[in-house]
């Protein structure tokens, strides 16, 4: 489908990835409709895009139901929000595990369950979930986040095919490293040697060309970032072995101190 004229929700519009993704739509001619929890910088977001808001908490099942009324009829949902969720599980407390899969699967569930019969009876719709390569190889110190975008892709994947014939397509965008913006910039990430970084705007764009030529599965990375999750996701013993020799899960571990706050 044309994403010029439809109108778009963008979850997690206050983080630099939802800030460029938001941007590369309006820019395509999508109407916005802009959420989170930052109320000021929402609006800041609002008034370069053209974009609407309504804040809510993707953590309250409450904001959730509030937040599909609000905005009303929906033909691009791109599920972006998601809690940085890295770090030792025994670290976290029980409401950060809570919040975690909460914002991270069960929100962008439950806006897909929502929102999804509205685009059926109209013939026309996209659902982009915003997932990561942790969705396809899990590492150490991350354990919580690699269960939330593991478990994202499968639905995504899955409730594609349920959808299929309806005019309406699912996607699963998967970045790896962005420099810049978000969780990995944020945390002050450094990659692993010879591994190179993606762009907030490549991001960006690969959510268009999931929209526009109905994509399955974006991987946003470098050939050799790809290479690396597609063998570690069919062979998890020689993944463990190959990211410790690269000092992955070290990265991960220092990661997780600057993101604690936000969990």
């Amino acid at each position: 489908m044309h994403v010029r004229g439809t109108t778009a929700l963008v979850t997690g519009a206050t983080g630099g990835l939802g800030q460029a993704i938001a941007r590369a739509l309006a820019d395509r001619g999508a109407r916005l409709v802009l959420t989170g929890r930052r109320v000021a910088e929402l609006e800041r977001v609002a008034d370069a895009t053209g974009g609407r808001v309504v804040a809510a908490d993707l953590a309250d099942p409450a904001d959730v139901a509030r937040l599909v009324e609000e905005a009303g009829e929906v033909d691009v949902l791109v599920a972006n929000a998601a809690l940085p969720a890295n770090g030792a599980l025994l670290d976290f407390t029980p409401e950060q595990v809570r919040r975690a899969l909460a914002v991270n699967l069960e929100a962008p569930i439950a806006l897909t369950h929502a929102l999804v019969p509205g685009m059926v009876a109209r013939g026309r719709g996209h659902v982009v979930h915003i997932g990561s390569l942790a969705g396809k190889v899990a590492s150490g110190h991350s354990s919580l986040y690699n269960a939330s975008k593991f478990g994202l892709r499968g639905f995504a994947l899955g409730i594609r095919e349920d959808l299929r014939g309806t005019g309406v397509g699912v996607s699963v965008v998967e970045p790896g490293m962005v420099r810049d913006a978000g969780m990995f910039a944020d945390a002050g990430g450094v990659p692993p040697k010879g591994v190179r970084t993606v762009s907030p705007a490549q991001v960006a764009e690969a959510v268009l060309d999931a929209v526009e030529k109905d994509l399955a599965e974006v991987a946003v990375a470098p050939p050799e970032l790809r290479f690396a999750a597609t063998l570690g996701g069919a062979f998890p013993t020689f993944s463990s072995w190959l990211q410790r020799r690269m000092a992955t899960d070290e990265m991960q571990r220092r990661m997780a101190e600057p993101n604690r706050a936000k969990r």
